[in-house]
């Protein structure tokens, strides 16, 4: 799983998400750092209201909170989402010793970022990026 920190650093450098079934999120700052979430149409759904996207949790009666703010919320990409994000520039993904390495090629260039996870791989390699300003 992407971790906080990472999804907080790609959403500063401008990840824009579009909540879709399925996403991960989580909602930091509210002692629910440890808590991650998934949208679904039968418990949480986005609703477009005129202020902008509210995250809302239907039929949670456990909950005192029914809506979240979008930008309240972390998107957590998983694997396959941060691979499609990183389009053509991707160019391998390998088992190291220590962990993953994630391999992109920019301007004829091959870059290498190296992670305990696949998916802290994909997001450093996405991070790089988006600051390199590619698209």
């Amino acid at each position: 799983m992407l971790p906080v920190p990472l999804a907080l650093r790609l959403r500063d450098a401008g990840l824009r998400w579009k909540p879709a079934p399925g996403d991960r999120f989580a909602i930091p700052d509210r002692d629910l750092d440890d808590e991650v979430f998934v949208l679904s149409n039968m418990v949480i759904a986005v609703h477009d209201l005129p202020e902008g996207p509210m995250i809302g949790f239907n039929g949670t009666t456990e909950w005192a909170m029914d809506d979240l703010e979008q930008d309240e919320a972390i998107w957590l990409p998983r694997e396959d989402q941060l691979r499609e994000l990183l389009g053509g520039t991707f160019h391998l993904l390998e088992r190291t010793g220590a962990g993953w390495r994630v391999e992109i090629t920019v301007g004829g260039r091959r870059l290498a970022f190296e992670a305990a996870t696949a998916e802290e791989a994909y997001g450093t390699a996405l991070l790089d990026l988006i600051r390199l300003g590619v698209d």
